[in-house]
Formats: C-alpha cells, sequence, structure tokens
C-alpha cells in the first residue's frame, strides 16, 4: 500500500484506533492555529493594509492560502510522523549552532508578538470600559499563564476551539458597514500592485503575519500532544497503519483552519478599507488605533465588536505564543515538554512559558512600546520565515527521519513555492529599501 495509506499491520496486536466521530474530532491543531494566526498583531497588519491601501491588498489573503495551508500541513505531519516537533527534529538530525540559532530567533519573535498582542489587548479593554491598560496588560498576562499551567488538557483544548468563534466578530464588522463589493471583486481580480517601498513592506508584513513561524513549531507540537493523548495512537513511524485516517484527519483540519484564518483576515482588511480608507484616515499604527477609529466612522457598535475581537484573539494566541517558545526550547534541551503533563512534571516547560509571557508583560513598562512593534514584528516573521521553512522542508523531505512518510510530490511542490514566495518578497522588501536610501 501507499504511503499515503499506510500498511498492513505488522501484527495482530497492532490495532488502529478508532476515529473520533463528527467535526469535534476532526478540527484541533489546524483550526486553533489557524485561528491564532489572527492575533492582534494580525489585527494591526490587516487594519493598516486595509486603511493605507484599500482593498488594493485584498488579494494576498487568496495568494497566500494555499501556501499557508500547505506549509502547515507539513508542520502537522512532521509531528504526527516522527512524535516530535520542529525543534525535536532539528536537535536530534542538525548540527546545534542551527537548531539553537532558530529557536534563538523564534523565541525573540515570540516575545516581542507576545509583547504586542497584550498591550493591544490592554488598550482594546481600557477602550471598552476605561481604566488602567497597564493593569489589563498584566491581568491577562496572569490569565493566560495559570490557564495554561493548571486547566486539564482537554479542558484546555475545548477553551480554544470556543475562542475561536470570537473571529467572526470581524465578519460582522463587515456587513455592518457599508461595503462596495463589486470594487472589492475588481480589486481582487484586477490588484493594483506597485514597486513602492511601503506596498512591498506590506505584502511582506501579510506573508509574515499568515505564514509565521510560531505556526510550524505549534501545530507539529500539538499532534504530538493529541497523539499521546489518543488512546492507541503512536507515531507514523511506529505504526504505520494508522496513516491513512491520520492525514486525512490532518488535511481536513489544517485546509479548514488556514481557510478560516485567510476569511477573517480579509474580512478586517475590508472593514477597515470601507472605512477608514474611504474616510482619509490611513495612519493605524495598532490595532486599537484602528477599533478607535471605527467609532466615529463606523459607529460604536461596530468598535464595541472590532474591540472585543481583538481580546477573544488576543486569548487564544497567547497560549500559542508561549507555548510555541516552551516546546521550542524544551525540545532543544531534551526536556519533559507538554501542556498535557502535571506542571510538576514539566516544570523548565512551563517556566518557560511564564517567562516569556513575563517579559512580554514587561516590555509594556518600557520606553520600548510593543504596541507600536506589531506591524514590525509582522516583517520581522516574514524575515525569520524563510530560514525556518527550508530547514523544515529539508527534514520532511529526508527518509532516515520520516521514513515511508517523505512528503508526496504535491506537497513538495506546494511548500517549497511557499518558501520561494516568502524569500523572493523579502528580498524584494530589502531591495527597495536599498533603493529608497
Amino acid at each position: 500500500m501507499t504511503a499515503e495509506g499506510g500498511a498492513a499491520p505488522e501484527s495482530a496486536a497492532v490495532q488502529t484506533p478508532p476515529v473520533e466521530a463528527g467535526w469535534g474530532g476532526i478540527l484541533g491543531p489546524g483550526l486553533i492555529t489557524g485561528a491564532s494566526d489572527d492575533d492582534p498583531s494580525g489585527i494591526a497588519t490587516y487594519s493598516q493594509v486595509g486603511a493605507q491601501f484599500g482593498y488594493g491588498l485584498a488579494w494576498t489573503l487568496l495568494f497566500s492560502y494555499p501556501l499557508m495551508a500547505g506549509i502547515q500541513e507539513i508542520s502537522a505531519r512532521v509531528g504526527r510522523v516522527t512524535g516530535f516537533g520542529i525543534a525535536g527534529n532539528l536537535r536530534r538530525h542538525y548540527p546545534g549552532w542551527l537548531s539553537g540559532g532558530l529557536v534563538a530567533i523564534l523565541l525573540v519573535a515570540n516575545v516581542i508578538n507576545l509583547g504586542a498582542d497584550l498591550g493591544a489587548m490592554g488598550a482594546a479593554l481600557k477602550l471598552l470600559i476605561g481604566g488602567p491598560a497597564l493593569a489589563y496588560v498584566c491581568l491577562f498576562g496572569v490569565v493566560s499563564v495559570v490557564v495554561e499551567v493548571f486547566t486539564r488538557y482537554a479542558t484546555y483544548v475545548a477553551i480554544l476551539k470556543w475562542l475561536c468563534l470570537s473571529l467572526f466578530s470581524y465578519v460582522i464588522c463587515a456587513f455592518v458597514v457599508d461595503v462596495p463589493w463589486a470594487e472589492v471583486g475588481w480589486a481582487v481580480i484586477w490588484p493594483p500592485l506597485s514597486a513602492q517601498p511601503s506596498y512591498i513592506m506590506a505584502v511582506v508584513a501579510v506573508l509574515g503575519t499568515t505564514i509565521s513561524p510560531y505556526l510550524f513549531f505549534w501545530q507539529a507540537e500539538q499532534e504530538v500532544e493529541g497523539e499521546k493523548e489518543r488512546a492507541g495512537a503512536r507515531p507514523l513511524i511506529r505504526a504505520p497503519e494508522q496513516a491513512r485516517a491520520a492525514f486525512a484527519r490532518i488535511r481536513a483540519d489544517t485546509y479548514l483552519g488556514m481557510a478560516l484564518s485567510n476569511i477573517i483576515a480579509f474580512f478586517i482588511v475590508v472593514t477597515t478599507a470601507a472605512t477608514l480608507h474611504a474616510h482619509g484616515q490611513t495612519d493605524i499604527q495598532t490595532s486599537s488605533e484602528a477599533a478607535e477609529a471605527l467609532r466615529a466612522v463606523a459607529g460604536r457598535f461596530t468598535f464595541a465588536v472590532f474591540a472585543t475581537g481583538i481580546i477573544g484573539t488576543g486569548l487564544l494566541t497567547l497560549p500559542a505564543l508561549s507555548g510555541s517558545a516552551a516546546y521550542a526550547v524544551g525540545e532543544l534541551f531534551s526536556w519533559h515538554v507538554g501542556l498535557a503533563r502535571l506542571w510538576s512534571r514539566a516544570k523548565a516547560f512551563y517556566a518557560v512559558v511564564a517567562a516569556a509571557t513575563a517579559v512580554g508583560v514587561g516590555l509594556n513598562f518600557t520606553a520600548i512600546d510593543p504596541v507600536k512593534a506589531l506591524y514590525w514584528s509582522a516583517v520581522l516573521n516574514g524575515v525569520v520565515a524563510v530560514p525556518v521553512m527550508v530547514a523544515i522542508m529539508n527534514l520532511s523531505m529526508r527518509a532516515d527521519i520520516m521514513g515511508r512518510f517523505t512528503l508526496p510530490r504535491p506537497l513538495q511542490v506546494l511548500g517549497w513555492a511557499a518558501t520561494v514566495v516568502m524569500a523572493v518578497t523579502v528580498a524584494a522588501m530589502m531591495a527597495a529599501w536599498l533603493f529608497r536610501f
């Protein structure tokens, strides 16, 4: 039988675990990963893009979807096949300087993103109810860490799935305001491309938000966690007979989750383009600024829904940022890792979760303004994604790592296409900067 379908059981004792019924059993790591991609940092990026360029960059969300879904499916397959996350495989099969360097870059980017997201959430809650934004930043940080450390894993995953509903606040916004959908459709079909540095940098920011390094690490590790939690499940390299069902679930979960992510991002661009850009407000630096601006041009209801969405998506994303950092660091040093573990059995892992969140909170009390760094953190993620994607593609095609489950040709093409697109986009951004100066 093919690698995609798996082989016959090696012994009668090996049982294929039952497939969980319904969408609740299919939707998991992919859904949560895709939803967490629309964090306050992403909302700020999409809001700025919509305010500055109108509908002129809406096409990027359709263009990036297959690339994003492909690289996320590849990341998920690495975790499910090997039983290790991205960092664990890098440590086991690559030089220490490479795996350590990539994890260090990821950690820095995640901490900056954490600080920016916490700052945006605090500012959004202040807009809604008043009070001290910094106190809210501390509150959100503490709540996130406490829930990650002390909540039972199955309950925790269920909470994250329910938080995905907060994304639909942006769909509501798009249908509350007056949107010229014919103009939107034309901008998608025939986009007004530009070689201006600001336009190119915006494209990098969008791609850096949708195709982001922490998402690769997070989804791979959630596949590892899920395999450990399901009775009878084992890494596919040891239980190839489970491959057909596992790959089918991963594909459905991932492509639906990434579709949700990009659809929501599309609606954010459309909403801000139809309101802020249409009223001449083109300089939006943060998600909270976008929410505040919407109050004046689109009414209090749209403002309240938009601001509430910032908080909901932030609560969904904080665990992905701190958790992916902790997984990467923990696997690099061969610690016990996993949100399904009791804190007493993975103290170092949970210490990284708490420390990363604490540093993110602390950034909001320094001269460094993490809220203003939201847009730049997306650009940074775009740059960082290139070497990480090259490493993922390389290890996913090695038979000594993936066994019979090396990537099929369509995924190879899609994964390398995503990597090349990110590399070309970043190179174009740097070239634009050089010619500018």
